[in-house]
């Protein structure tokens, strides 16, 4: 952070002085404004960056060391605010036209707050974590490039928006389409702030992303046959294998499932018990056949001290750490397939159901 004093010789004042301006310089970038003062340019010392002569001289030399305090008051100013300490927001902090400034986390951080009062009331529990998770990423972010806990949504920019998407594809390793999908995140908090006022300029104007397609993963016959007959000594690595053939059975999503109580199941008018539930995402009914050995593995944890205490039927861990030990299940089962919660889904539609003579629909 520096401040020079320098006067412009070619914009002459009709007294045939020259102008006085200040520059402001923060991290290489920089700004100027006028001191409203002048002197004849023979009164000019370009290296001190002050006036020299009489009284007169020592009076305005006297006014640009009260500038200077005044920007190093508004550098204070900024930083016990926690704004953003740019050459711009110190000239505005001197000139009084520094405005309410919205930053982009906080406006994240209210955005999220009233995601998760609306959950279960249009809002999945799910769609909260994913902002959440965005939210995060965006903060780490911030502090690594710009050394800040937050900045001003009117400073985001394109290349901010470029700079953050290199950084989730390379310090995040985020493959393409997880990487679109946090980038479009994003996008809803910049079209809030475009919305209200905040945002003169659209930084994603122009910009478009592509969701790839992806082969979907699910198991053949055999490789069902050699999980379901495996048994795993590791407690929770057979826990884990457990629900990952209870969703190959039902086509459950891992939410549905964690979330899975007593009073979800109930008899048909076969006769016969089904789950009968509303899908977490989006809130449609649907009934599935309880199949034998998914009703065995319901039976294995009855009485299991977690389904107990939480009023669920299955022990489910958070999804990161089921497809963290599935890794193992397919290591110790020699299944060469990266299995997830959601390959056991694909399972269900293709190897359990169309194999079988039953239709999608």
């Amino acid at each position: 952070f520096t401040v020079l004093f320098f006067i412009k010789r070619t914009k002459l004042l009709r007294n045939g002085e020259s102008p006085i301006y200040c520059r402001v310089t923060v991290n290489g970038l920089r700004t100027e404004f006028s001191t409203k003062r002048s002197v004849l340019a023979e009164n000019w010392s370009k290296e001190k960056g002050y006036a020299k002569g009489g009284s007169r001289y020592k009076e305005i030399n006297r006014f640009l060391d009260h500038i200077k305090f005044r920007l190093h008051d508004s550098q204070t100013f900024l930083e016990e605010t926690g704004r953003n300490v740019t050459a711009q927001n110190l000239v505005k902090a001197y000139l009084g036209q520094l405005d309410d400034e919205k930053f982009i986390i906080d406006i994240y951080n209210s955005h999220n707050e009233n995601l998760k009062k609306m959950i279960g009331n249009g809002v999945a529990e799910l769609t909260f974590i994913r902002h959440e998770t965005s939210k995060n990423h965006l903060k780490r972010f911030i502090e690594l490039k710009y050394k800040e806990t937050d900045i001003p949504i009117a400073d985001i920019n394109q290349a901010f928006v470029k700079d953050y998407e290199v950084y989730l594809r390379s310090e995040r390793k985020c493959n393409n389409n997880t990487t679109v999908k946090y980038l479009k995140n994003f996008k809803k908090i910049i079209n809030i702030g475009i919305a209200n006022g905040w945002v003169k300029r659209d930084p994603f104007l122009g910009v478009k992303y592509r969701i790839e397609d992806t082969e979907k993963v699910f198991l053949t016959p055999d490789e069902l046959s050699r999980i379901e007959s495996k048994e795993i000594e590791i407690e929770r690595v057979q826990q884990v294998k457990d629900i990952f053939l209870f969703c190959c059975y039902t086509g459950l999503a891992f939410v549905d499932i964690k979330n899975l109580q007593p009073e979800d199941i109930s008899v048909g008018v076969d006769g016969k018990k089904w789950i009968v539930k509303k899908r977490q995402k989006s809130q449609q009914k649907f009934s599935i056949p309880l199949m034998e050995k998914a009703a065995k593995i319901i039976t294995r944890y009855k009485e299991n001290p977690y389904c107990s205490k939480n009023g669920v039927l299955l022990p489910v861990l958070s999804n990161q750490k089921m497809n963290a030990y599935l890794k193992e299940v397919a290591d110790l089962c020699g299944v060469k397939k990266n299995l997830t919660t959601h390959s056991a889904r694909h399972t269900f539609a293709t190897t359990v159901t169309l194999a079988n003579g039953v239709s999608m629909e």
